[in-house]
């Protein structure tokens, strides 16, 4: 028997679409993963996400192709593989971005749905937020939004010191202004880490009319006469073609677009040097690849107040009984937006996030010592990557291609500088000085320009958001229309992070929760 829906991909936006499509009870949803349940402690517990980096099974665990840009440097790139997706491996800040980014989006696609009212409108109605509803939050949505419960003293000192070096506070990065320095809301409730899965799916798994598959892994969709009629999927060994009147990907912005090729739908040139059928010539699939390079300035700490030399058990205890304490951290617990002097228009073009503890290789690996550290990323980069397939096989890792630092202006690289050299000032203030050991990155030795830029080149690494690769519009190399629907394919629809048309201002997993809420309305609409 077949679904009304079935949606690949049980993550951000796929639990999204699943909770809201099977509200409708006439309405038949299969939801695919390729991961597992979202069993681990880790997942619940916020300051888990440091040691979930070393958890394969629930993290694709992709890396990049070599990198002119950054020395050749095959970087890596985690993507949540398990229920809740990278929503579930996060590190939960909470972030919208600026109004002029959806009023960008609405005139890329020419519709108003995606500007900033309406955008507005669906992040309230999904947010339950700890401070209530009002005129910026909603109050009893399914994600749920909290101030964090632990704060560390070097994350007061960070604000602090901004102050000081002159840039504004702000209590509310989600509020009337994006600018200054404070404390991330956090994607938890209770001191739990909410994710898609945990807001939106395991509320309505009873429904008679969802069925969740997990340890499925989509092949391929399957194309009839220009129409998607189904999937096929592989699961415990067996391949099986399941039928559907709409198929929705939502893959994220490295599967999405390797799936429709897989599928015959890409750059027809490249899909035939793998001896794919062409089902649709769609050139942008894959295309437009953006993500936020950041890169870290590292501090020894001379006192012993970093998660650096916790006691692991004991917090874990803690937690435990309280849901609160160091495990209800974030650790990326504060931050903030600067607009720089090379801002073009009233939004930030840098953003912050503070880390009291060295984390190093991103928590795959230790370094002895205590430490802390202040990220950086240029928010509205100019280079752009590609996704293309290494082969056909449905089981292989796609080819990213990030294009970091490729611009041929050098725009990218200038604006990493200049948040080096500002998250240097911001250190050298006088809240730091009872904390302040040596610099560790980039290091006493890198006091020219040259210097740094070497060091950015060797040592930058993602921030987690890669979007674009499915970019909806209304020119001749958009892959989506306004409405989602990949053009020249009907039943077909894309909605995850690869759909957006540029970055927005801050962090990607507020924005694509958005999407799936304006997506299911679409779909129950009617809108095909």
């Amino acid at each position: 028997m077949g679904y009304d829906h079935v949606i690949v991909g049980a993550g951000s936006a796929g639990c999204v679409l699943a909770n809201r499509l099977s509200a409708n009870a006439s309405r038949r949803v299969l939801l695919i993963e390729a991961g597992p349940r979202d069993w681990h402690p880790f997942i619940h517990m916020p300051a888990g996400l440091g040691k979930l980096a070393r958890y394969h099974a629930i993290n694709w665990d992709y890396r990049i192709e070599p990198e002119p840009g950054v020395a050749d440097r095959r970087i890596w790139w985690p993507r949540g593989k398990v229920l809740g997706g990278s929503s579930s491996i996060n590190a939960m800040c909470f972030v919208r971005g600026a109004p002029e980014d959806y009023d960008d989006w609405a005139r890329a696609t020419g519709d108003e749905r995606w500007a900033w009212p309406n955008a507005l409108a669906h992040f309230k109605r999904m947010e339950s937020n700890s401070r209530g509803a009002g005129p910026w939050h909603g109050g009893d949505g399914p994600q749920g939004v909290s101030d964090l419960r632990h704060h560390n003293e070097l994350s007061a000192a960070l604000i602090e010191a901004a102050a000081a070096a002159g840039f504004p506070r702000n209590d509310d990065f989600n509020g009337a202004d994006q600018e200054g320095f404070g404390y991330y809301q956090v994607s938890q409730k209770n001191g739990v880490r909410c994710s898609t899965a945990s807001g939106y799916l395991a509320p309505v798994m009873a429904r008679a009319n969802l069925e969740v598959r997990t340890g499925a892994l989509c092949r391929r969709i399957v194309i009839e006469r220009g129409r998607a009629t189904g999937v096929e999927v592989e699961r415990r060994g067996r391949i099986e073609r399941i039928e559907a009147g709409e198929v929705i990907v939502c893959g994220g912005s490295i599967n999405s677009p390797q799936l429709l090729m897989l599928s015959g739908i890409g750059p027809a040139d490249h899909l035939r040097e793998h001896g794919i059928a062409i089902e649709a010539d769609l050139p942008g699939v894959g295309e437009n690849l953006s993500d936020h390079l950041d890169v870290s300035t590292l501090v020894g700490c001379t006192l012993p107040v970093t998660y650096d030399g916790i006691n692991k058990l004991a917090v874990g205890l803690h937690y435990l009984f309280t849901r609160s304490g160091i495990g209800a951290s974030d650790i990326a617990e504060s931050g903030g937006f600067v607009r720089s002097r090379f801002a073009p228009d009233r939004r930030c073009d840098l953003q912050f996030h503070f880390v009291p503890a060295m984390l190093n290789d991103r928590g795959r690996s230790d370094r002895h010592g205590g430490g802390y550290n202040l990220h950086v990323c240029h928010l509205k980069p100019r280079s752009r990557g590609r996704i293309r397939l290494h082969s056909p096989d449905p089981a292989a890792r796609a080819a990213i291609f990030a294009g970091y630092l490729g611009d041929p202006e050098g725009h990218d690289l200038a604006m990493l500088v200049e948040g080096v050299a500002l998250s240097r000032q911001i250190l050298a203030q006088a809240p730091f000085d009872p904390y302040r050991g040596e610099e560790l990155l980039p290091g006493p030795d890198a006091t020219g320009r040259d210097e740094v830029e070497a060091f950015i080149r060797h040592n930058a690494r993602t921030i987690y958001h890669p979007v674009g690769t499915c970019r909806m519009g209304r020119d001749a190399h958009a892959v989506t229309d306004p409405q989602l629907r990949v053009r020249g394919i009907e039943g077909l629809r894309v909605v995850d992070a690869s759909v957006m048309p540029e970055l927005p201002s801050g962090n990607t997993n507020a924005p694509t929760i958005m999407i799936a809420e304006v997506a299911a309305g679409l779909i129950l609409a009617g809108k095909n």
